[in-house]
């Protein structure tokens, strides 16, 4: 007994089978290509999908920088306000020379005069300094060390973090330098008086 098999179209392909049986296998094995057709594809879509999932939970968790780059620009600008002195200096040496010119008796020596209302307001101005390039250096040389400490693949930093750390290390050496320049009267010493 000979069948044909019609399509879902209604379209008849002209497979004849010898038996109803073998048109029931036909049938059976149609329908199991076409399942394994479309759990072909529900697969590809769930990779797909989970591909996507899985790029975003990763941005999700990866830090923006923001961080970094803020540190980058206070290591930078604690480094020039070492070179410059900043407010905090001024008034630290103010202070100094006043307390300088409290305690110092009139009959003091010149030079100890000098001494006490110039010379300590002067290393009190050098002290800030220093503490102000050594902070720099510091947080300059956490950002810049930063990235080898975690997941490389998380922290990743922008050109321009670098940039700006830099900087704010080489201020703060230069600002270094000259404190203790300074405080150790190298640079800039007071006038030593005869007596």
């Amino acid at each position: 007994m000979g069948t044909k098999t019609v399509d879902e179209a209604g379209v008849e392909t002209g497979t004849e089978a010898k038996s109803d049986e073998e048109a029931v296998d036909l049938t059976k094995a149609d329908e199991a290509v076409e399942t394994d057709g479309e759990a072909t594809a529900g697969a590809s879509d769930e990779d797909e999908y989970d591909e996507d999932e899985l790029s975003e939970a990763v941005a999700a968790k990866a830090p923006s920088g923001v961080g970094l780059g803020a540190a980058a620009v206070v290591s930078a600008a604690l480094g020039l306000v070492s070179l410059t002195g900043g407010w905090l200096g001024t008034v630290a040496q103010a202070r100094d020379s006043l307390y300088g010119q409290l305690e110092t008796a009139s009959t003091a020596t010149v030079s100890t005069q000098i001494e006490q209302v110039y010379g300590n307001s002067w290393n009190a101005n050098a002290l800030v300094a220093g503490i102000f390039a050594l902070v720099a250096l510091l947080v300059g040389v956490f950002v810049l060390v930063r990235p080898a400490f975690g997941n490389p693949d998380r922290v990743v930093q922008v050109t321009w973090v670098k940039s700006v750390a830099w900087a704010g290390v080489s201020l703060a050496i230069i600002g270094l330098l000259l404190a203790v320049l300074k405080y150790t009267d190298i640079l800039l010493s007071m006038p030593t008086v005869s007596s």
